[in-house]
């Protein structure tokens, strides 16, 4: 297996592309990898089709991106520290699921994720897309005078939804198939991030918020804050900055939660659908240099 035998195809023309002509399996020669990252970089999300891995080989393709790191709140699969189940039963009928709104993974921590891995084991073919929006289109798409005002901003985020403070409504009830923490004083602390987010990598600018974890703009109060980030959010998730994933059994996305937010639909009650994750360690968020 080499590089020329990759086929890279986009599917639409700000985010996602689909790649033929692997198995993650079989390990990855240099040149591989090389392009599969490159095409990570320039697509942020990508697609792999009609694998067949064990546990180990998919920690293994995913630990070829970087150190895996364990997610907090949500038990892992016993023996494999470095991954989790997302999984729901066919008998969890009319709740949520794990992922169900427009978020970027764990944005709360000190070092928020860099990628995430998600591997097809068992799902409801038609059923349970997954759709990612381009935080880069997304920011792009501004005018001048906003990227201006937001590239100087900072805004905070918590992990409140494993937290203490706040009361869980019921929508927030989730699989009980996922074991998830709650109640942790911890996950209510609020951490600065830039809003505008420099990608280490491309060096591209984007828009670092997501309605699950981000609370409000640093030195603003919460309903203050709700309008422009409210704005922003209806801006990224319109459908010309996303694509839409179907699973199929074996299939496999690596995505960049740093140029990203992503949301799975709940469409797929009575259906079993389990699928294995793993989480790539990230750094600070920088934001862009100071003008002047």
């Amino acid at each position: 297996m080499n590089s020329t035998s990759l086929a890279i195809t986009p599917l639409t023309t700000v985010i996602g592309a689909e790649i033929a002509g692997v198995d993650l399996a079989r390990g990855l020669e240099e040149d591989v990898l090389a392009c599969i990252r490159a095409a990570l970089v320039e697509y942020q999300v990508i697609f792999f089709r009609d694998q067949n891995l064990s546990l180990q080989d998919f920690e293994s393709f995913s630990a070829r991106f970087g150190p895996l790191m364990r997610v907090p709140y949500v038990k892992p699969v016993d023996g494999h520290p470095n991954v989790i189940a997302v999984l729901k039963e066919a008998d969890e009928k009319q709740i949520s699921i794990f992922g169900g709104e427009w978020h970027s993974d764990f944005s709360y921590l000190e070092a928020p994720p860099a990628l995430t891995v998600l591997y097809a084991k068992d799902v409801p073919e038609g059923r349970g897309d997954t759709l990612w929006t381009s935080m880069y289109s997304t920011y792009e798409g501004l005018s001048e005078g906003l990227k201006q005002k937001l590239d100087a901003m900072r805004v905070m985020h918590s992990g409140h939804i494993y937290g203490a403070k706040r009361p869980r409504s019921a929508r927030l009830k989730t699989s009980l198939s996922i074991d998830i923490s709650r109640g942790n004083p911890e996950a209510d602390v609020e951490r600065s991030h830039p809003v505008v987010r420099l990608h280490p990598e491309s060096g591209r600018r984007a828009l670092f918020i997501n309605p699950v974890y981000t609370t409000r703009f640093e030195g603003m109060e919460e309903g203050e804050s709700r309008p422009l980030l409210d704005a922003l959010y209806a801006k990224a998730t319109r459908p010309e900055n996303t694509c839409r994933f179907a699973w199929r059994n074996g299939s496999v996305a690596v995505w960049d939660n740093r140029c990203t937010m992503h949301l799975a639909t709940n469409d797929y009650d009575g259906f079993k659908r389990l699928l294995y994750r793993t989480t790539v360690a990230g750094e600070k968020p920088a934001g862009p240099p100071r003008s002047g």
